[in-house]
């Protein structure tokens, strides 16, 4: 009997490798596909012209972060069937990492999960103009406004927190289930790595001017050399970012001898930091998960009641058994999860396990 199809809606990297973690644990059943988000139905002419004229330059749709999906996707000899466009297929399964960038037609016609991809950006003045208005989401440029929508039929997420966050976006309440997400349940593990470093004032910088949202890059960082108090600093660039401005930046206004990394993975930094400093990335719940003391340009006490499940590294098989189960389910989501019994799973190692937060 021939394995259903199921498409996998993919973004940046951390969105790329969550899916791809997903996929892997259901081949005995499906066959895997995977796309770069892309809009389809009426709005794809508005899609395409700001494609066209560079007003998506800075998103994960295009450029370089779309390179490296493209990339990681052809690295692992997986299936890009690049805007549903390049097998033929009829889907049995849609898995979205965002409900931002939509394609309606398919969405609405196939049974979606939504697998939240880590922290929403901040419900700024634009994404609220944009909210109030009814333009379409993507104009906010970011992820403020992902739930909004509510076209998925089931949303797992990453703790109770969010699920109350996604509630209050727009998402029906018996739409959502905790599952934890991949890539942020296991934060222990961390802790052995072979990053040479340790000890040193962590900083994880953000895309804000790259997203049209406006920073004193200078301030920032003269606030960073403060908290080090004369520790050691690392930056590590967000890979959205103009890199050459960035570390002209850290150049002029950090002490000599400060370390800046514009690859490598940020997590074992993270894990061998002594303080970690971000403005709106998800990493920071890497840090309060191992016990860092943190900054963020969120409220520290809220991201602790949205800190993701620590659940042993066990998220990407829970969400796996929901798309299994829901695919042969006949019934709706909110259906679907009122009958649902998630199975327990237990970690692959106990050492690995943390109490959820």
């Amino acid at each position: 009997m021939s394995r259903k199809k199921v498409l996998f809606l993919i973004g940046s990297p951390n969105q790329t490798t969550q899916m791809h973690q997903i996929a892997q644990l259901l081949e005995d059943e499906f066959e895997p596909y995977f796309s770069q988000l892309y809009y389809d139905g009426w709005q794809r002419g508005f899609y395409k012209f700001l494609l066209k004229t560079g007003g998506l330059d800075k998103t994960i749709v295009t450029g370089a972060i779309k390179a490296k999906a493209d990339k990681y996707l052809a690295d692992h000899g997986l299936n890009n069937d690049f805007e549903a466009r390049q097998f033929g297929n009829t889907y049995d399964l849609v898995v979205c990492c965002s409900d931002v960038i939509v394609p309606w037609p398919l969405v609405r016609r196939t049974k979606t999960i939504f697998v939240q991809e880590g922290m929403t950006d901040p419900l700024n003045w634009w994404a609220r103009l944009v909210r109030k208005l009814n333009w379409m989401p993507i104009l906010a440029i970011g992820t403020a406004l992902n739930g909004l929508a509510n076209c998925c039929d089931i949303y797992c997420v990453a703790s109770e927190g969010y699920k109350a966050h996604f509630a209050h976006v727009g998402v029906d309440r018996d739409k959502l289930i905790v599952t934890g997400i991949p890539n942020f349940d296991d934060a222990e593990k961390l802790r052995h790595n072979d990053f040479p470093h340790r000890d040193y004032v962590l900083v994880a910088t953000s895309d804000l001017r790259e997203t049209f949202t406006p920073e004193n890059r200078p301030k920032f960082i003269r606030q960073c050399v403060r908290i080090a108090a004369g520790r050691p600093l690392v930056f590590k660039l967000h890979p959205n970012e103009q890199r050459e401005r960035a570390v002209a930046e850290i150049r002029q206004h950090a002490p000599p001898g400060t370390l800046v990394f514009t690859d490598g993975n940020t997590d074992h930094m993270i894990a061998n930091c002594a303080e970690l400093i971000t403005q709106y990335s998800t990493v920071v719940y890497v840090g309060l998960a191992l016990g860092k003391p943190v900054h963020s340009y969120f409220d520290v006490e809220d991201l602790k009641r949205k800190q993701p499940w620590q659940n042993g590294g066990t998220s990407a098989r829970r969400i796996a058994a929901i798309c299994r189960s829901f695919s042969r389910f006949a019934g709706s989501g909110p259906e679907f999860l009122r009958q649902y019994q998630p199975a327990e799973f237990v970690p692959a190692s106990p050492a690995n396990t943390m109490a959820a937060q």
